[in-house]
């Protein structure tokens, strides 16, 4: 059973692991360096238990404790309790959902491997909006996807942000960053997956007319809200294919696009 431990001092250094939430670099520097990210609200936290993620400490507000009881009970690590006020003035924002958890890292699994096993792959290219992270991860959770894959300038799947809105889901599908970029789009064209590039681009096949849910392996390729896909990338890809527009309307926010393409990929896939 875990210890509660009431803090009334905001410098307490017990509470290291929870200062400046707010701060996007600073979270960006310290979490993957010391080993850490933050879940937020009952339920993610609970998510990330259920994941395998091990729990290095929990800071709640007093009316959360009766909630928390069970993970309380269950977990090894100190339980942190504070006012709000407090809470607010260590981690920069109102913690609204009462309940933070500091949880620890697990090594991440390459590319080569997350791809022995995989047969709808989804692969972001610098996308560095952690609500868009969060709610492709979300998407690809839900939506039958079996993995992601990240170029090296990708944000931070663990950052709080995409965490939140992804309702855990990052805790759901594996995923694994890509050592170089595009060159390393290789490793995944060598485990014999199709490379499909999603663009607004006139000259893209409609991905009705490609039917990538017949074909037995598909990496849907993704870039940045914005600039979309680099020239490099598209260059690499085996496909261009794009979502059909009515109304004028020549392309759909990332995480939008990623969830009508996912299911398009998905969609009466083959038997394994």
């Amino acid at each position: 059973m875990a210890d509660l431990i009431t803090i009334h001092d905001p410098d307490d250094p017990r509470l290291h692991d929870y200062t400046g939430l707010t701060d996007v670099e600073l979270r960006r520097r310290r979490e993957p360096a010391e080993g850490l990210f933050i879940a937020e609200g009952e339920k993610v936290v609970r998510r990330a238990g259920e994941a395998g993620y091990a729990m290095r400490s929990m800071l709640l507000s007093a009316k959360w404790v009766d909630t928390m009881r069970d993970i309380i009970d269950e977990a090894p690590a100190p339980v942190y309790v504070v006012d709000p006020a407090l809470a607010e003035q260590v981690t920069g924002y109102h913690v609204h959902r009462g309940a933070l958890a500091s949880m620890r890292r697990k090594p991440l699994p390459t590319a080569a491997g997350l791809l022995t096993t995989a047969r709808r792959v989804v692969v972001m290219e610098s996308v560095n909006d952690h609500t868009n992270i969060g709610a492709i991860f979300r998407s690809a959770a839900a939506l039958g996807m079996d993995a992601v894959l990240l170029s090296p300038d990708c944000a931070d799947p663990l950052y709080r942000r995409s965490v939140k809105v992804s309702m855990g889901a990052v805790f759901s599908v594996p995923y694994a960053r890509l050592d170089t970029w595009p060159t390393g789009l290789e490793t995944v064209r060598e485990a014999g997956f199709t490379l499909l590039a999603l663009t607004p681009d006139e000259r893209a096949k409609a991905l009705d007319e490609v039917a990538p849910h017949r074909m037995d392996r598909v990496a849907l390729m993704l870039g940045a809200e914005g600039d979309g896909l680099s020239r490099r990338a598209l260059a690499a890809s085996d496909e261009w294919v794009r979502i059909p527009m009515s109304h004028g309307v020549d392309s759909l926010n990332v995480g939008a696009a990623a969830a009508v393409a996912f299911y398009a990929v998905a969609t009466g896939r083959p038997s394994a």
